[in-house]
Order: C-alpha cells, then structure tokens, then sequence
C-alpha cells in the first residue's frame, strides 16, 4: 500500500458532505446468531434477518438519495478475491493452524479456492462450520473432529455478524486510513478483510496511505476501533478511550499522525468503560458544524486530555484539559458557541435513548443526519434545532447497539470551514 500522501481517499471532517461510504449489509452471519452465541458474537438478541436487510438497503438507499457513492462490502470482497493475489492473501492470513487447526488444513483451503468469487466473498464473511464443510473434502479427518465436537457448532472460519458496523475496522483519517486491531476475539478477522480491499480491489490499490495498523501483526494491548475516532478538522482528531479503544493505540496513532504532519492535536475522551458506553459515537456525535447531540449521563463522567507533538523521542506529550469535553472540542475549533442537543427527558428515557443508539447521528452534510426513527423524542430535538432528521428503522439493525454512525465507514468525506 502507498505511504506517502496523494490519496483520492480520505475523510476531512465530520459534518462535511459525504461523497463516498462503505457499508456491509446483514446476511449469513446474522443467520448464525442464536441464542445460545449471540453474546459470545456482541449481539444482545438475535435478528429478524430479512428485515434487517430490508431496513439496511433502505438506509442505503436514503444515503443515495442523497447523491452519496455507497459500496458494500460484500460486493468489494467478492471483487478482491476475484484478484488472485488478493485472494491468495486472505487465504494465507485466514487458512492457518491458530484457526483452523492442524489436520484439514490443505483440504479447507483447496474447497474454498473451488467457490465462485461471489460464494467466497460471503464465506468469509459468514463464516463456515464443521456442520457446512462437505465430507467430500474433509474426509475420515473431519468425522473425527465432529464426533469430537460432541455436536456442538463449530467453525472453522468464524461468522462476522459485526462487519455490519463498518465504522471500526478501520478509520479514515484526513489523507490516510489506520488498520485496527479490535477489542474482541469474534471481530479480529475483519480487518484483515478490509485490509486485502484496501491492498488488492482495483479502486483502492496503490493509493490507500496506511497510517497506523498491520492486522498480520500481534498489537498486544494496542487496540482501535473506528467508534472511537473522528477526524473533526482544523488538524483535530477526537478519540475515545473507551472499553475498546486503549492508550497504547492512541498514543502510537497520535504520534504517527504527528510525524506524518496529517494531525496537529488529538483530544482524548477518557469515558467510561462498560457495553453501555463502548464507543465516543454512541454518546456524542456531530449534527452540524457547530452543533453536536450528547448522552449526558455519560459525558459527564468523560476526563479529557490533550496529545499535541513534541521534541519528547516519543514525539508527544499529553496534557490534562480542565473543563467538559464539549467545552474542549468547541474552543479547540474556534468556536464562540456549540449547540448542544442532549439526550434528556427523564432517567429511564435517557437510559433507553441511549441504549438505542439515539445519540448514534451520522451527518449527509452539515444539518442533515439519519438517526433511528425510534428515538422520536432527541430526533424532535434536533428538529427544533433546525436539523434535518433522517430516519431509518433501528429496530434489528441496533440489537448489535449501532446505529447509523456505527453503519457506515466515511471513505470520502468534505472539509468544513472553521
């Protein structure tokens, strides 16, 4: 992948018009949730799944509308895999002991090499279970490994019910984009996929620059997610470290982000670190260039601090800023004044708005946002603000707690002017 800069790509504000979104809709991994591992997945129920594609393409739609490039992931993967370097690539990162496990190694990869682009593409995202694999290809190996399994479900290549959230894997950062490391076990081989689109689909091969992140590599505590992060201009970025996102990914991003001259500041919300609250987008985003939507119970537990370059050999240094993070984010773009739209009415509607992904707003352009057509009253809210509401139906897709920021992954994005 390139390193320099030069990309067509990249993701200058938050509010700023969105020219091009990835998205991934529900399919065969959604299928795979049950009760029994949905939890285990990061689902809090199991969905309706033809509804949820309904609703999905409905969104996506509405994105269209407003004259907004959207590309599925499903579809890119397909079109990787039918490259066959990239998709030598992938098998070579997802066909290995630590996964499979010794003994059909050989004969895993030799049935999925045999799929159509399309089939593959949807194999890997929905993943594949003893109970799929064709006894034709696994043999008498894989009848012991079933009997052994005592019945249970097992997989050989794990469903990935969360690429729905195509917020996370990876973040677009001004001119480049980093390749993240995720919190949990069940989502760690998506980055992986997104990297061999980045690497190998013919609209993105040598011109991504990769700021930060190699899913090939071990990061130890040093994870990221995309929830977490938001390019917001004037040289800013706000990331929260949250239940998913650690210092040791914000420091190293902040610091190559310094070095590359793409960020001057990072501002950090240090949040709380439970399900609730498990990323800065589900309890503060964007509505216009100076307006932002909160879930207060929450922000008011947020610390903020600052990293800003220096002569440290670290290439950083971090501060503590003293005030609320609004307060921060709002003189920090030069503004006199952020309108701000809490998440309110009463306890118990302030705890379930939130739960629903109310605060969950991602902008078409400053003053338009799609939120979930469920959380009627901060969408009124937001109207009386002059906001032009969007709404889609959240009632399947939010069972994974996302809502339309979650959804969609900014590849293109305009500035604003501060």
């Amino acid at each position: 992948m390139a390193s320099g800069n030069g990309s067509e790509f990249g993701v200058h504000s938050e509010v700023g018009k969105l020219r091009k979104v990835l998205v991934c809709a529900p399919g065969l991994a959604h299928s795979r949730l049950t009760p029994s591992n949905r939890e285990e997945l990061l689902f809090d129920d199991v969905l309706w799944v033809e509804n949820a594609r309904r609703d999905h393409y409905d969104f996506v739609l509405k994105m269209r509308d407003r004259g907004i490039e959207v590309v599925d992931m499903h579809d890119l993967l397909a079109e990787t895999v039918a490259v066959p370097e990239g998709k030598k690539w992938i098998l070579d990162n997802q066909i290995v002991p630590d996964q499979v496990g010794l003994g059909f190694m050989s004969e895993l990869r030799s049935y999925l090499e045999g799929l159509d682009d399309r089939k593959l593409a949807e194999t890997l995202l929905g993943g594949l279970s003893m109970h799929d694999f064709p006894e034709t290809h696994g043999g008498d190996a894989l009848k012991v490994v079933r009997e052994a399994a005592g019945g249970s479900t097992e997989y050989l290549l794990p469903p990935l019910p969360n690429t729905l959230y195509t917020r996370d894997t990876t973040c677009w950062i001004y001119g480049g984009v980093t390749l993240n490391p995720l919190y949990w076990p069940a989502r760690h081989e998506e980055t992986i996929l997104t990297t061999a689109i980045y690497k190998f689909h013919p609209d993105f091969a040598g011109k991504v620059n990769v700021w930060w992140g190699d899913p090939t590599e071990d990061h130890g505590l040093a994870t990221l997610e995309g929830g977490d992060v938001m390019p917001i201009g004037k040289g800013i970025v706000l990331i929260g470290m949250s239940e998913r996102t650690s210092r040791q990914a914000i420091s190293q991003l902040a610091a190559k982000l310094f070095r590359s001259g793409a960020a001057e500041r990072v501002i950090v919300a240090a949040m709380p670190k439970i399900r609730a609250a498990m990323h800065l987008d589900t309890v503060f985003t964007f509505a216009d260039r100076d307006c932002v939507l909160v879930a207060p119970d929450f922000m008011e537990q947020t610390r903020t601090y600052s990293y800003r370059p220096s002569n440290h050999p670290s290439g950083i240094e971090l501060h503590k800023e003293e005030g609320p993070f609004v307060d921060i984010v709002t003189e920090a773009l030069g503004l006199k004044k952020m309108r701000v739209v809490e998440a309110g009415g009463s306890d118990y509607q302030r705890e379930r708005t939130q739960w629903d992904s109310g605060a969950n707003l991602v902008c078409a352009s400053p003053g338009v946002v799609y939120a979930y057509d469920r959380n009627t009253y901060v969408n009124t809210l937001l109207r009386k603000e002059g906001i032009e509401v969007i709404t889609i139906v959240g009632a399947e897709l939010g069972r994974g707690r996302g809502g339309g920021h979650c959804m969609t992954c900014p590849i293109i994005r305009d500035p604003v002017d501060y």
